[in-house]
C-alpha cells in the first residue's frame, strides 16, 4: 500500500470516523493493543479494509505535525509489536509502517478488519463509539450487530427483510410502462431482485411496493433556519420510491420560479432562476441512490429563505475516498437501486453529479455530518427596493481556490474574525468553527483561529495542551 497516500486520504476527511485515528506522540502499550482491537471491529462494521492508528497528525486540525514515537521499543524486555501479537487474538497482522510526508516524519499503523469474529487483545473485544474506545462487554446490543455484520455481511436493501411482506407492485408497474418498459409479472421480483434467499420480500421491494411506509417529506420554512415560521410540509413518500422521486422533482421545479431582472435593462429582460435546476436534480438523485435506507429514514428535503438542503442518511461508502467523491468517481451504495434508474434513464452513472454541482456552487456546498451527508444549494435572488429584506439573499457564490464557498457578508478577512469572535461567546470546537464559516476541511479555519489565540482575543478551554482533541475556544470579552 502507498501508506504516504493512505495518511493524505485519512486527513481530507472532515470528521473523525470511528475507523482511524490520530495521535502525535502517544505511547502506552497496553492502549495500543485496545485500539488495535477497536479499529479492527470498527473497520468490519464500516466495511472497510482496515482501521488505522497514525502517529504525527494533530487530531484537531489534521495538520502533518511529525511524532518521536518509536514503535521498535521494548515492552519490558520484549518488542513493542511481539507484545501486542501475542495479546490479540486472532492473529489479524498488524503492522507499522514509518514515512515521510510533508518533510516531517509519521508512523501508521494498518490493523486489518475483523472477518470471521471479532478481533479482541487481552481476551477483552473493544470498539469505538464515536471518539471513546469501549469495552464489548458493556454494549450487549452493538456486540451483537458486529456479530451479525461478521456473520452475513453490512446489512443492504438487498439483504435486508422487508417489514411489510404483503406487497403489491401496481404503480411500479405503471411507472416502467410509462418508460416503455413491460414488466414480466411471472419473473419481475426475482429479476428485479425484490427477494431473500429465502423467497420472502427484502427492503428494495418494500421501497418500490404501493405502500413503501417510509415518508419522505419536505418542509418549506419562512427564515434561514427551523426556529422560523414553518410555511408547510409536504408528503411524498409512502408509496412506489420511483413515483415519489419523480413527484420531489417537479415540486422543486415549482419552488424554482423565474425572476424578472430589470437591471441595466436594455431591451430584453432577463430571467433568473431562483437556483440551477441541474445541480438540484443531481443532488437529489444522489440522495436518493445513496441514502442508507436500510435505517428506515428518508432523504430529508428542506428550503429556507436563502438556500434548499438536502440531507441523505449515511456517510461516505467503503471503497469511497474525498479526492475520488468529489472527482466523480461514483460508488453506488445501493448497487440494485443504481442499476433500475439507469435502466429507467433516471440517472447516467457518469459520475458527474457531484462535479456538477461543484461547478457551480463549489465544494464548500456539501456538508459532512457523522451520520449524514447534506447539500446546501443556495438561491440567486434578484434584489428590488419593495422586497422583503428577510427574503433577500445575502449569499453571493463565488468559490476559493481551496473549493470552498464565500459569501457577500463574509467575503472580507475582518467579517469572518468578526463572525469568529460572535461565535465563540460560549466555548467552540474547531469542527464547529469550521462548518460555521462553511468550509469542507479543516485547514482554512486554522489561519484564522491561531492569530486569534496569538493575539489574546480567543483563550483556549485547555491551554496546558494546545492539540488536546477536546480543545474548545472563546472569545476574550
Amino acid at each position: 500500500m502507498d501508506y504516504k497516500s493512505k495518511v493524505k486520504e485519512l486527513i481530507e476527511y472532515p470528521r473523525e470516523a470511528n475507523w482511524y485515528e490520530f495521535k502525535t506522540n502517544w505511547y502506552e502499550p497496553a492502549g495500543i493493543g485496545e485500539y488495535i482491537s477497536s479499529l479492527s471491529n470498527a473497520a468490519a462494521l464500516e466495511g472497510r479494509e482496515a482501521g488505522y492508528l497514525v502517529w504525527g497528525v494533530d487530531n484537531d486540525t489534521h495538520e502533518i505535525i511529525g511524532t518521536t514515537f518509536d514503535y521498535t521499543v521494548d515492552v519490558k524486555n520484549e518488542p513493542l509489536e511481539h507484545y501486542l501479537a501475542r495479546q490479540v487474538f486472532p492473529d489479524n497482522n498488524f503492522s507499522f509502517h514509518e514515512i515521510t510526508v510533508e518533510g516531517k516524519r509519521v508512523v501508521i499503523l494498518d490493523i486489518p478488519a475483523a472477518t470471521k469474529v471479532p478481533t479482541s487483545f487481552d481476551n477483552n473485544r473493544y470498539l469505538r463509539i464515536g471518539s471513546s474506545k469501549v469495552n464489548l462487554n458493556k454494549y450487549p446490543e452493538r456486540e451483537s450487530n458486529l456479530f451479525h455484520v461478521l456473520r452475513v455481511g453490512l446489512p443492504t436493501i438487498c439483504n435486508t427483510e422487508s417489514e411489510n411482506q404483503e406487497l403489491t407492485f401496481d404503480k411500479l408497474f405503471v411507472y416502467y410502462a410509462s418508460k416503455g418498459i413491460t414488466l414480466n409479472k411471472r419473473t419481475f421480483k426475482k429479476n428485479l431482485g425484490f427477494l431473500l434467499d429465502n423467497g420472502k420480500y427484502n427492503m428494495l421491494a418494500q421501497l418500490m411496493s404501493d405502500n413503501s411506509g417510509i415518508p419522505i417529506r419536505f418542509a418549506i420554512f419562512k427564515g434561514k433556519d427551523k426556529t422560523s415560521t414553518m410555511y408547510s410540509v409536504r408528503e411524498f413518500g409512502n408509496t412506489c420510491l420511483l413515483m415519489s422521486l419523480d413527484i420531489v422533482l417537479e415540486y422543486g421545479g415549482v419552488l424554482n420560479v423565474p425572476q424578472a431582472d430589470e437591471r441595466e435593462r436594455i431591451v430584453e429582460r432577463k430571467e433568473i432562476p431562483l437556483f440551477d435546476e441541474e445541480a438540484f436534480r443531481e443532488a437529489m438523485i444522489n440522495a436518493f441512490v445513496h441514502n442508507q435506507w436500510t435505517t428506515g429514514n428518508a432523504p430529508m428535503i428542506t428550503a429556507f429563505s436563502d438556500r434548499i438542503e438536502i440531507l441523505s442518511r449515511g456517510t461516505i461508502p467503503p471503497g469511497q475516498t474525498m479526492e475520488g467523491f468529489f472527482a466523480g468517481e461514483s460508488v453506488p451504495v445501493n448497487q440494485k437501486l443504481s442499476d433500475m434508474l439507469l435502466q429507467l434513464h433516471i440517472s447516467e452513472r457518469t459520475g458527474r453529479g457531484v462535479p456538477k454541482i461543484t461547478e457551480v456552487y463549489g465544494k464548500g456546498t456539501y456538508e459532512f455530518r457523522e451520520n449524514s451527508i447534506v447539500v446546501s444549494i443556495p438561491f440567486t435572488r434578484v434584489s428590488t427596493e419593495d422586497e422583503d429584506p428577510r427574503w433577500t439573499q445575502d449569499r453571493t457564490q463565488d468559490r476559493t481556490q481551496d473549493g470552498t464557498q464565500e459569501d457577500s457578508k463574509g467575503s472580507s478577512e475582518d467579517e469572518k474574525i468578526k463572525r469568529i469572535l460572535e461565535f465563540c461567546q460560549t466555548p467552540k470546537g474547531i469542527l464547529e468553527i469550521t462548518e460555521m464559516l462553511g468550509y469542507s476541511g479543516r485547514k482554512p479555519t486554522k489561519k484564522y483561529v491561531k492569530p486569534l489565540v496569538e493575539q489574546g482575543r480567543l483563550a483556549m478551554t485547555i491551554p496546558d495542551k494546545p492539540q488536546s482533541k477536546n480543545q474548545k475556544y472563546v472569545t476574550v470579552k
